[in-house]
Order: structure tokens, then C-alpha cells, then sequence
């Protein structure tokens, strides 16, 4: 798969994760909004993503998600 490919690929993905989650316009608004920003996820997700969780709690957050999405999670990466 070339570099656009799979681009492209993960672009639709994302587009439709979005969709299926927040509906058309709710993600159409967060697209605008990130695009507008210039939101930087990585500094976001530094100060913000697992803020108000203790350890416990993303451990068992990620295991939920593995069971419920198995072929979102990578082969290499498992929860202990």
C-alpha cells in the first residue's frame, strides 16, 4: 500500500468514526473547529486526554475497548 494509500485509508476511517459518533454535522463542526485552531492534538492531549483518570481507570478503559472494538486495537498492542 503506498503512503497515499494508506492516507487515504485512514482519513476515510477517521471520517467515518466521526460520522458514526457525532453525526454529520456535529463532526463537520469539530473539523471546522480543529482546522480553525490550529489544534495541536499532541499539546491537547498532553494537558487534557487522561486528566481526571487515576491509572486504574485507563487500564480498565482500554481493556472496555479492546472487548468492544477488537480489530481497532493493533495485534502487537495488548492490555495486561
Amino acid at each position: 500500500m503506498t503512503d497515499n494509500m494508506q492516507t487515504s485509508a485512514i482519513m476515510t476511517a477517521g471520517m467515518r468514526a466521526l460520522r458514526e459518533t457525532l453525526g454529520l454535522i456535529e463532526a463537520e463542526i469539530f473539523i471546522t473547529n480543529i482546522k480553525q485552531d490550529r489544534f495541536d492534538y499532541t499539546e491537547w492531549r498532553h494537558g487534557n486526554l487522561f486528566e481526571d483518570m487515576n491509572l486504574e481507570e485507563l487500564v480498565s478503559n482500554a481493556a472496555e475497548f479492546e472487548q468492544q472494538y477488537p480489530n481497532s486495537v493493533p495485534r502487537n498492542a495488548k492490555v495486561i
